[in-house]
């Protein structure tokens, strides 16, 4: 593949995937400017490294560096994200607690739901956490998690039942408080 291709294939690639690119960033690194600063190192990082790409699944090998470049970040910064953006699950979330549309209790509850839930995703840990976000807002597969985590099935499985079951413990444990 000649450099013009190869830059061609990866801006195609990273234009195809922005969106889960950068929702990954938000959720990992915790803010916008972040996320585009590691989406932005992730692009050329994939423009020097194309000509190694083995094949298999593409959007898993562009998440995965996306992942790296928000690891990377966050160590240099030595923090953990304290800001995500969460609606879709907080979305989903409040959908499933019965909210109705038009209903101004239900919204009220439904808010309260959102800063409940968003209060208890930023609290899991990172690897939870990404793992969920991969999971239930991006859509990938187990396979796909795995490929962009670089970790076994089974353990993609297990972050995000532990995650799952974290989090319903928090919600619980508010709920039994009468908050």
């Amino acid at each position: 593949m000649t450099s013009t291709a190869t830059a061609s294939w990866v801006s195609e690639l990273a234009e195809r995937h922005l969106d889960a690119a950068y929702n990954l960033g938000r959720w990992l690194l915790g803010n916008e400017h972040d996320a585009a600063d590691a989406v932005h190192d992730a692009y050329l990082r994939a423009a020097r490294s194309a000509h190694t790409y083995a094949g298999g699944n593409a959007r898993a090998w562009w998440l995965a560096i996306v992942r790296n470049c928000c690891i990377a970040s966050l160590n240099s910064r030595k923090r953990i994200a304290p800001h995500a953006d969460v609606g879709a699950v907080i979305d989903a979330a409040a959908l499933a607690g019965g909210a109705r549309a038009g209903d101004a209790e239900a919204g009220a509850q439904s808010a309260e739901q959102r800063g409940l839930i968003e209060k208890h995703l930023r609290a899991l840990p990172l690897d939870y956490r990404e793992a969920l976000v991969l999971r239930e807002i991006e859509d990938l597969s187990y396979r796909e998690i795995a490929d962009v985590l670089a970790i076994p099935i089974g353990t993609v499985m297990s972050r995000l039942a532990r995650a799952r079951a974290g989090l319903q413990k928090a919600l619980a444990e508010e709920t039994d408080h009468g908050l």
